[in-house]
């Protein structure tokens, strides 16, 4: 997973896989949903991010170590 913010645009990309996005569905104002040929979900889009969330304390709260450790 990445994460992506642009600042001038106030939008953060929730990158869930390489895969390209063929789909999309807004699902609340200014959240996008992407998905891949499959229907399974790539990636989220968040408008407007600063007013939806603190975006200065993002952060990750538990990594997959064994999942790490595997690849």
């Amino acid at each position: 997973m990445k994460l992506s913010y642009d600042k001038e645009t106030d939008s953060l990309y929730i990158h869930l896989s390489n895969t390209p996005s063929v789909d999309s569905d807004e699902v609340a104002e200014g959240v996008v949903l992407d998905f891949d040929c499959n229907g399974k979900l790539v990636g989220i889009d968040v408008q407007n991010a600063s007013q939806k969330t603190d975006i200065e304390s993002i952060s990750l709260a538990h990594l997959p170590l064994q999942t790490l450790e595997a690849a």
